[in-house]
């Protein structure tokens, strides 16, 4: 058996953030060879996902993050199965290191995200080796992504929702972008304008209208002009640029977007809240 030196162990540590006894064991195993110790503490993480497959991973952090020119915003989620490893900071970093592959790299979905490489590995195989690290079902089950002339991001306070807007115009205060997020985050619209709002939610608050009407004993002959009515209540709290704007809901998102500028307006948004 390989003389396995304390340094050894640390590189080995710092290289597959394990702990340092799973490192001398895997090093011990491997007979001092770090490709087949690294290769030990994977398999160790793919045996610990496999016996947790069927457990919850509900907790987590989401994480978004803007390009160096603002014109591209990305969000990833990676969930774990305890609010305990959520708040610790190694997790936090892990999930902020693949966040930063994904603003460099700029994959087309999930899928291509999950396949670029993190340290010398697939992030796929980056997350499985992080499950034998920290012995919970870690997974991602989302990425977002966005693009326009001005990129905003927000993350709430506790990495669990976070939401990211589009705006068609370069902007120099960056509050602007940052308050549209804010919003987003805080009121969840269904769809930016009524225009992308689905013909089958529009379907369904039509015959949620028409349904409270009946039980009220609205006549039958006007319960689809207080359904219409009900749908376009449900247009302006629901649509981003119709909403009130939270910080003066004396006017809409749109037109406080038109005061900061002429024009100026946004074009898509991104939401993820772990519980809501």
């Amino acid at each position: 058996m390989a003389d396995i030196k304390a340094a050894d162990v640390a590189k080995l540590r710092k290289m597959t953030g394990a702990g340092m006894m799973d490192c001398k064991k895997a090093l011990q195993e491997a007979d001092g060879d770090f490709q087949k110790a690294t290769d030990i503490i994977r398999k160790k993480g793919q045996a610990v996902a496999n016996k947790r497959a069927d457990r919850d991973a509900t907790e987590g952090v989401v994480l978004s993050k803007t390009s160096a020119d603002g014109k591209l915003g990305v969000m990833i989620v990676l969930n774990c199965e305890t609010d305990f490893v959520a708040k610790n900071d190694n997790f936090v970093k892990f999930a902020e290191s693949i966040l930063n592959v994904a603003v460099e790299k700029q994959p087309a979905d999930l899928e291509a995200l999950k396949s670029l490489e993190l340290d010398g590995k697939s992030i796929n195989d980056a997350v499985i080796e992080q499950v034998g690290v920290i012995g919970e079902k870690l997974e991602i089950p989302f990425y977002g992504k966005i693009e326009a002339e001005s990129v905003s991001a927000y993350i709430h306070p506790g990495n669990m929702l976070s939401s990211m807007v589009g705006l068609n115009k370069q902007i120099t205060d960056a509050q602007t972008g940052k308050d549209v997020a804010m919003q987003v985050a805080a009121m969840n619209p269904a769809a930016l304008t009524k225009d992308e709002v689905s013909q089958e939610i529009i379907n369904k608050e039509l015959e949620i209208g028409r349904e409270q009407a009946r039980k009220e004993g609205k006549p039958e002959e006007i319960l689809e002009k207080i359904a219409q009515g009900k749908l376009n209540k449900f247009f302006k709290e629901n649509t981003l640029l119709n909403q009130s704007f939270v910080k003066d809901n004396k006017k809409s998102v749109q037109q406080y977007l038109s005061e900061v500028e002429n024009g100026l307006t946004c074009t898509g948004f991104v939401r993820f809240g772990l519980k809501n």
